[in-house]
Parts: structure tokens; sequence; C-alpha cells
């Protein structure tokens, strides 16, 4: 599965443009991610091209109780495993409910994402 197909990068990309020109948005989440065998989430709202990769920024959570929002190489995506060496997905199912803000406020609440 293509974690980021191009229609779901279009909008990532979309959003870094829109917060360059908005500084206030809170854009929602626009993929979410997650590894079927253990507890690692992300939620990416945006993304712009680093070298021949892309850079995504989101809330990521590894399972460890400290979720936090940054960036977040889409090679190191591609290459991380959890713990029976499943590789990540693409949540295929998600519909973001609040602002990227939102989830934030909760996570760090929480200690985790909640989707």
């Amino acid at each position: 599965m293509d974690l980021i197909p191009d229609d779901i990068r279009k909008v990532l990309l979309a959003n870094t443009d829109r917060l360059s020109a908005d500084s206030s948005y809170d854009p929602v989440p626009v993929v979410k991610l997650f590894t079927p065998d253990a507890d690692a989430t992300w939620l990416m709202t945006r993304a712009e091209p680093y070298g021949g990769d892309l850079m995504l920024y989101g809330l990521s959570d590894l399972g460890l109780g400290c979720p936090e929002f940054g960036p977040t190489l889409l090679s190191e995506l591609t290459e991380y495993r959890g713990v029976l060496g499943l590789p990540v997905e693409r949540d295929p199912f998600f519909v973001p409910r609040q602002p990227i803000g939102q989830y934030i406020r909760q996570a760090i609440a929480a200690g985790y994402i909640q989707t």
C-alpha cells in the first residue's frame, strides 16, 4: 500500500502553502498512519519536498506515552517496522473529527493519540 498516494500528497502540500499564507491556520489531519503490530500512530497535516524525500509534519506517537508534533521523513516511515516486523500502514477509514490543535491537546493530556 502506498503510504502517501498522489491525492493525499497534493492536499498535504497545499496545507503547507496555506499555512505559509496564514500562520493561524489549524488544519485537520489529512492522513493517519499506524503500525498494526505496535502502538505507533501518526496524524499528518502537511508536507514539503526534502531533497528526494518528503518531510511530513504532524502528531506522532510511538506508543511510549510521549506524543509530539513535528517532522518525520516519509522514507523513515517506509522503513519503520513494529515489534513483529510489520510495516507502517495508512488507515483508509480514518475521518478527522477536529483540527490538529485539538488532537495535540488531547494527546498531551491522555499520553497517546485518540482518534
